[in-house]
């Protein structure tokens, strides 16, 4: 088992070479700080917790500043437990990054579901409505509550209530590319939560260590373009030009005089 915090950023699609359209999340992964790590003969079992995005020291109080400090690093935003790991692989104040998992690895990705407020049962539970015309009177209504003998809502009735917000895990998902450089990895399908909101990239339960082959995505470079560099030369050789032109100009002038 292992894991690393990100950050939804959104979704968009990429090409194969093969010809397949991919729809992608985006997650950003920053390096994740192992800030502390709890053993079975220490605390009953064994998990790391990851720390991870950076935050104003002005925003954290003395606890957490100090139990930060023993990692020797500076205040983080999340702090969330991973177990079932081999702690024997991670010592205090490392850093995990994106490499952590490999293009074509299968993962478990944890969020929180977007929050849709108080909702009907149409909405909340796919119920169908009554028909709208010739005076039903009933149209969007919860319908029967229960049977007759109990005389009560039976429990787990599916009635209006709050919808999402909730811990969502999207199992099976497959990672298609990781950026090491601008620490983003793509993840195959979508992911729960809204953009920017917190993701919690695991190992898979159902398949651990299963490795798809990875796809060969294509990459649109101009080779048109000209580096910056050479775009600067070229300005300065076509000033330089222009300033001797001119001066010729000028002395054939003056001998024309």
């Amino acid at each position: 088992m292992k894991g690393i915090l990100g950050r939804k950023i959104g979704m968009t699609s990429v090409f194969a070479k093969n010809g397949k359209l991919i729809p992608v999340t985006v997650i950003e992964v920053e390096p994740n700080i192992v800030s502390q790590i709890k053993t079975k003969e220490k605390d009953g079992y064994d998990a790391i917790q990851l720390a991870a995005f950076e935050k104003r020291e002005k925003l954290a109080n003395k606890p957490e500043i100090g139990h930060l400090k023993k990692a020797n690093t500076t205040p983080k935003r999340f702090l969330r437990e991973i177990r079932g790991v081999d702690v024997t692989n991670y010592s205090l104040g490392s850093e995990l990054k994106a490499d952590i998992f490999t293009e074509g690895e299968i993962v478990d990705v944890t969020g929180t579901s977007k929050g849709k407020g108080f909702q009907g049962v149409i909405k909340r539970w796919n119920q169908s409505r009554g028909p709208m015309g010739h005076g039903s009177q009933y149209h969007r209504g919860v319908g029967s509550l229960g049977t007759l003998l109990p005389m009560r809502v039976i429990p787990g009735k599916k009635m209006p209530g709050h919808m999402g917000c909730e811990q969502v895990t999207i199992q099976n998902l497959e990672i298609i590319q990781v950026d090491v450089e601008n620490n983003v990895i793509l993840v195959k399908g979508n992911v729960p939560g809204p953009k920017k909101s917190l993701v919690l990239i695991k190992s898979s339960i159902k398949n651990p260590g299963k490795v798809n082959e990875p796809v060969e995505l294509i990459t649109y470079v101009d080779e048109t373009a000209v580096p910056v560099e050479e775009n600067n030369v070229n300005e300065v050789e076509n000033e330089e030009n222009i300033e001797e032109t001119n001066e010729e100009s000028s002395q054939d002038e003056s001998k024309t005089e």
